[in-house]
């Protein structure tokens, strides 16, 4: 939305500066979205007078000027027909820069005629599109600036144009009086009224208007009427400068009017040749396939439901969007038919959508025009023709009735205060409303506020409270500690799991993970990898084909992340994400991990071959750090039996108790890979931090950490079991022979074949004992092996190799 200074000032009383304007309409929500100070453009040229114009002795319509300027007589080269001797004009010297061409100038030669400078025309300088001559200007001092002899005598040409940003919700700023009623409440001035009256019809209307009554849910209130009479030519040079200040072309003065109106109220009408129109006009839905000529030179074809104005002859225009060229005021119009109407928001976006056409109509009907305008912006318009174009207006015809939108909520002010955080007194409060155009009475704290019939987006208190606050500006809100309600520290913020939760993140990233944020959402196939894929989690209205269920677990987001990262050459990764994995579509039925991947090689490649595939190990060891971290006991057991997406015989549970599972870690599956197209070797880790048990005292500092007085004991043990038997066997076995004493087991080596025979294999474990109390005796520690040897033998069937 644009406008100028002057514009705005023409509905505000306000001696306010641009920058005063410019950053009240941004802390208002109008946010200024640039300033053209067109005078800075103008400010290197001055003005001068011409001496002599001699003919150009080698081109016919080249003249050879003496040109007296401030810093003496210059000649110049110029082509104009009107250079002649004794006019003023405006000088752009060497070194000037010329916008209408582009050109920095400098001293040249024309024809062999040296040249210092030229004589500037309203095109070059960006004033307007002629360019039949050079500027003359009626008075003028040599040397003045130019800038400061506009100011004097043509202050429109040098007015800032000032450009907003609308927000779907402030259809009622897409007129300058609108932006007037905000900067007014706010304090900047005082709304100058606009109360049109009614034009005396001269006689009847000749043309009739009809809705069909399955269109009246659509178009439920039309108004127009016939002004014989008219003369159409130019518009005034006022109308003309304030059009194309904000980039209109300005085409007639019955055409210009509309633009005008447009802009300025935020009400557009549209204009037909009254005389081009056969019969009444009547008001339609489109039943499809109905073609219009529209004012742009391009044929449209109706869509069934489509509203439409139609004559006798056929439709002349697409409602509240474009008018047909058929029925276009030209200069030979002579009597005109002036249409003001409101259309229905929905049905403007889905016609201009369908039709694939931008206007400032559409953009304002579906948006919402104020439907309380339609017979004043009427007749606002009828006078303001007749005030240019003369003529006789005949009287208003209308079809259908106006809508109604008187609406009113309770609003209590000491509830505004409370969610402002301001103190806005009662009649403070009133009087914003009052100033917005709001009706707001009652005795006590709770008001009973109407609406104005242009605030169609105020649907509750809540945008009532907004208005109030953005007319106050939170700017001026003052920062106050809140109150405590003991004295002493005060409960921590975040909840156990919340602290879990960052302590995943920030040790993942500092083992040397990338964090990535994907989308809750993947497609059907990748879901169905990983245990989902279900109609229970399946999205109604999906975003696109490819995010159509949530997700069953974090690994596919990063797989895929991986995926993308290893076609364009990244193939060495360490991703983690943290966010939640859904089981089922109920709220509820979700849960939190902490999931990580890691492909392609450990280390950079180096110089001694030192490169080698990530494996089981590394994601092991970074998972118990996360898990550490996150405060999970330090003793774990690891168990197979997880999901098919884990490779089967390289990953482990990292569980409490067979139920228990903390987390899972591995290789995936090659089908996985293959489905995914990652390229391996591919490790990952999934923790739950929802299954770590909660300490049970709580307390925001970790123990005393306990060095042991007595030294530790390790003892090695090797057993012979078939060879189906896994190595974790042995080592659970062992530790629950006492879970007291034993601190750690370890695997150290295996051997197969040889002596033992086929199917039979030696595990070789170390067991470390570590005593609290006193130092172990010998016997002591023959009874725990003793114990060690019988849980092994029990739980593999294996005999203590000899």
């Amino acid at each position: 939305m644009k406008f100028t200074l002057s514009w705005l000032k023409e509905h505000l009383d306000t001696s306010a500066t641009l920058d005063e304007i410019t950053e009240a309409l941004t802390d208002l929500g109008l946010e200024v979205e640039g300033v053209e100070d067109r005078a800075a453009r103008l400010k290197p040229f001055t003005l001068a007078k011409v001496q002599s114009a001699e003919q150009h002795p080698d081109a016919d319509r080249l003249r050879v000027c003496m040109v007296e300027t401030d810093e003496g007589v210059k000649q110049i080269v110029c082509g104009a027909p009107n250079a002649r001797a004794g006019i003023t004009v405006v000088l752009a010297k060497p070194g000037d820069y010329v916008p209408g061409i582009d050109v920095t100038l400098a001293v040249g030669k024309i024809r062999g005629v040296e040249s210092h400078g030229m004589m500037a025309s309203e095109r070059e300088l960006e004033l307007s599109d002629e360019h039949s001559g050079i500027i003359e200007l009626p008075s003028g001092e040599v040397g003045q600036r130019f800038v400061d002899w506009l100011a004097q005598n043509d202050p429109a040409k040098v007015d800032p144009v000032i450009e907003i940003a609308i927000t779907p919700n402030r259809q009622d700023a897409l007129g300058v009086h609108g932006i007037a009623r905000d900067l007014a409440a706010r304090g900047l001035g005082k709304l100058k009224p606009h109360d049109p009256q009614p034009v005396p019809g001269a006689f009847p209307c000749p043309i009739g208007v009809t809705i069909d009554a399955d269109t009246l849910d659509v178009a439920p209130h039309w108004a127009g009427r016939v002004i014989r009479g008219v003369r159409n030519g130019p518009s005034p040079q006022w109308l003309q400068d304030r059009l194309r200040a904000i980039g209109l072309r300005p085409i007639s003065a019955l055409v210009d009017v509309t633009n005008f109106f447009t802009y300025d109220m935020g009400r557009p009408l549209h204009v037909f040749d009254a005389d081009k129109v056969k019969g009444d006009l009547r008001v339609h839905r489109a039943k499809g396939g109905e073609t219009l000529l529209a004012l742009d030179e391009k044929t449209y074809t109706a869509k069934p439901g489509h509203t439409l104005i139609s004559d006798d002859h056929g439709v002349e225009s697409l409602a509240g969007i474009m008018g047909g060229e058929s029925t276009g005021c030209t200069e030979a119009t002579v009597n005109v038919y002036v249409e003001s109407a409101w259309w229905d928001p929905v049905q403007i976006a889905h016609t201009g959508r369908d039709l694939k056409i931008n206007s400032d109509a559409r953009y304002r009907f579906e948006r919402g025009v104020d439907p309380d305008y339609t017979l004043p912006g009427l007749e606002a318009a009828t006078r303001m023709i007749l005030d240019l174009c003369g003529g006789e207006a005949s009287e208003v015809s209308e079809a259908g009735a106006p809508i109604r939108t008187a609406r009113s909520y309770p609003l209590d002010t000491a509830r505004v205060i409370s969610l402002v955080g301001m103190d806005i007194p009662k009649a403070e409060q009133v009087r914003i409303l009052t100033a917005l155009g709001f009706s707001a009475t009652g005795p006590g704290d709770v008001l009973e506020v109407w609406v104005p019939s242009w605030r169609r987006d105020i649907q509750g208190e809540a945008d009532l409270v907004e208005e109030v606050a953005r007319i106050a500006s939170l700017t001026k809100l003052e920062p106050k500690p809140m109150r405590r309600p003991r004295p002493g520290v005060p409960k921590p913020v975040l909840t156990p799991m919340q602290m879990r939760e960052r302590m995943g993140r920030r040790t993942a990233a500092a083992l040397g993970y990338n964090e990535c944020v994907t989308y809750s959402f993947i497609d059907k196939a990748a879901a169905s990898l990983f245990g989902g894929g279900g109609d229970d989690t399946m999205l109604e209205n999906p975003i696109s084909s490819e995010l159509s269920h949530m997700r069953p677990a974090l690994l596919p987001g990063l797989m895929q992340a991986a995926a993308r990262n290893q076609a364009r050459g990244m193939m060495d990764l360490a991703l983690f994400e943290v966010g939640h994995a859904f089981h089922g579509g109920e709220p509820g039925e979700q849960h939190l991990q902490v999931t990580g991947l890691l492909v392609g090689h450990s280390t950079p490649r180096g110089p001694h071959g030192d490169r080698r595939p990530v494996d089981a190990f590394d994601v092991k060891a970074d998972a118990e750090a996360i898990l550490s971290a996150m405060g999970a006991p330090a003793r774990t057991q690891i168990l197979r039996g997880a999901r098919d997406w884990w490779h089967p015989g390289r990953h482990g549970m990292l569980c409490l108790g067979p139920k228990k599972v903390l987390g899972i870690f591995g290789e995936l599956h090659p089908r996985i890979l293959r489905a995914m197209d990652v390229k391996g070797p591919a490790m990952a880790f999934t923790l739950f931090p929802e299954e770590i048990p909660l300490p049970k005292a709580a307390g925001a500092s970790r123990g005393a950490v306990e060095m042991p007085e007595f030294q530790a004991v390790e003892r090695d043990f090797a057993f012979v079991v078939e060879a189906g038997v896994e190595a974790a066997v042995l080592v659970n076995a062992a530790a629950g022979a006492d879970k007291a004493l034993i601190e750690e087991v370890r695997v150290f080596d295996e051997f197969v074949g040889g002596a033992l025979g086929e199917g039979r294999k030696s595990v070789a474990i170390t067991v470390r004992l570590q005593p609290r109390d006193k130092t172990l005796t010998e016997d002591e520690i023959e009874a725990v092996a003793a114990k060690i040897v019988d849980k092994v033998a029990k739980a593999s069937g294996g005999t203590l190799r000899g």
